[in-house]
């Protein structure tokens, strides 16, 4: 690979050019994507930390403190874990930025090390059991920090991979950062097992030199892309795009399922008003996470396969399926079965994760390939298609930041509902009715009439705007109407690109 670098910037960066791919491109791009996943995974496990240790803050069953000295009530400890997911969602759109201002490599070794600070305030908070709640909600909140890391952490990759591949290697950044939920679930049961102030501080000192690590794999391994530079105009063409918005709701559905659950998950099985099982809070709470993850590359590539509309509308039935499960679990108060089955609400919670992370797939590739087919109807020249490029990764920071926000209304709902009914059972009534008009945005958008897969007749900049109403009704697809001349330069591109427009792919997935 000939690139003219200077400090660990690489200022010539062609992914499309098969020759340059091979002659090492690839392998630059793999080395990027490595230590990517290794400072968003340990960013994942930070985010959502207070999610297993709340589970040893609750207070006994007689209502006075815990083993760990705490008396937290249900409904704090689901507020605990809820606001560092929604600092997580706030910050993305900073580090999504923060990539094209700083540098891919830059901001990943600087927020990587970032992490530091909200592992040593858990540290101390946990050894100081007269703190009020409200000193241990803005503690709790600092590790949203970790939820950053995600945006800018697939910003950056967007940049390195080609269209045909851009899919496959987004999925797995995403995977790997995802198993942080789970890893941290299970190791921090390990860990506080005691359930002292010291065992609970020991998770800091697991993470603070993890992180530290990450840090320094970034700073010699890593790379800075010139092409990655700050294009505010690009992104802010992205959130003019009714696409960029409607994938972001969708995205809530599946991310913010996934984190939402996540987090809830140990809380709600050591909820005294459910099942009350904190031993499997501690040795199984941390199931729901790793199904999750590792489900989401398998949402991409049945995207691939099948089309990735048609996938995200079936992943959102299985959810609903999922969700009325959990209600017919609880019982009397769920109003379908008599009698509670601790079972039957295990099983159900473990679909819903599985869902969600097969949706996590297939609607987070769909966004580099919407983008990619309007530059391809827009006649696919080099620099059409770098536009769309950047346009796309704006997107992609949209998406996850409007997405991780389920991640905090989804515990604030369980809390506020086992607040004002003493169940959990309106909560997913919610999320039950939601799912269902998700599946049918879906549908509207992206299965009916073809969706995106129609290239517009070329349009004039002011055209160039979102194609549907402010309601979010239905997606206006035109008829390709383009000279023979277009029609074959176009059809060269896709060949290029590998970015199906038509056939079984529906969805918007992209061949990876």
């Amino acid at each position: 690979m000939t690139s003219a670098r200077h400090s660990r910037w690489i200022d010539d960066w062609r992914p499309e050019d098969p020759q340059f791919w091979a002659d090492g491109g690839r392998r630059t791009a793999r080395r990027n994507l490595f230590w990517s996943v290794v400072a968003e995974h340990f960013g994942f496990s930070v985010w959502v930390m207070w999610s297993i240790l709340v589970v040893k803050l609750g207070a006994s069953s007689g209502g006075g403190p815990g083993p760990a000295g705490f008396s937290l009530n249900t409904d704090q400890q689901l507020w605990l874990v809820a606001v560092p997911s929604g600092v997580g969602a706030f910050l993305r759109l900073p580090y999504t930025f923060a990539v094209p201002v700083f540098g891919g490599r830059n901001w990943t070794v600087f927020s990587a090390l970032l992490l530091v600070v909200p592992c040593g305030l858990m540290m101390w908070a946990v050894r100081h059991p007269e703190l009020s709640f409200g000193a241990l909600l803005v503690i709790a909140a600092v590790a949203g920090v970790g939820g950053g890391n995600f945006a800018s952490s697939m910003t950056n990759i967007s940049f390195f991979y080609p269209e045909r591949e851009k899919g496959w290697a987004l999925g797995l950044n995403a995977a790997g950062g995802n198993l942080g939920v789970a890893v941290i679930q299970k190791l921090g049961a390990t860990v506080i097992a005691a359930g002292t102030g010291t065992a609970l501080a020991r998770l800091g000192l697991i993470y603070i030199p993890l992180a530290i690590a990450a840090a320094v794999g970034a700073l010699l391994f890593m790379d800075n892309l010139r092409e990655a530079r700050a294009d505010y105009g690009a992104t802010a063409s992205a959130a003019k795009r009714g696409h960029t918005w409607i994938m972001s709701f969708l995205y809530i559905g599946t991310f913010g399922s996934f984190i939402g659950y996540s987090t809830a998950f140990p809380a709600l099985l050591k909820n005294p008003g459910l099942f009350d099982r904190a031993d499997v809070a501690l040795s199984y709470g941390f199931l729901g996470a790793l199904v999750g993850s590792l489900a989401r590359p398998l949402g991409g590539r049945l995207g691939d396969r099948f089309g990735g509309a048609k996938v995200t509308v079936a992943a959102f039935g299985a959810m609903t399926i999922g969700g009325l499960g959990a209600i017919a679990s609880i019982g009397a108060k769920g109003k379908i079965l008599e009698r509670p089955s601790f079972g039957l609400f295990f099983a159900s919670f473990m679909l819903l994760f599985l869902a969600s992370g097969i949706g996590n797939g297939s609607t987070y590739r769909m966004i580099p390939a919407i983008f990619a087919r309007r530059g391809l109807a827009a006649g696919g020249s080099a620099e059409t298609m770098r536009r769309s490029r950047k346009e796309a990764a704006g997107a992609l920071g949209i998406c996850s930041a409007v997405g991780a926000f389920g991640g905090f209304l989804v515990p604030i709902i369980y809390a506020e509902s086992n607040k004002a009914y003493h169940t959990i059972a309106p909560a997913l009534w919610v999320y039950v009715g939601l799912f269902f008009v998700m599946a049918l945005v879906t549908w509207l958008c992206y299965l009916r009439g073809g969706g995106p897969e129609f290239i517009p007749a070329p349009r004039s900049a002011a055209d160039d705007m979102p194609a549907h109403d402010s309601s979010g009704g239905e997606m206006a697809t035109r008829e390709a109407s383009v000279d023979s001349g277009r029609a074959a330069a176009l059809a060269g591109e896709r060949e290029r690109m590998s970015v199906p427009l038509g056939g079984r792919d529906t969805g918007a997935g992209v061949r990876g």
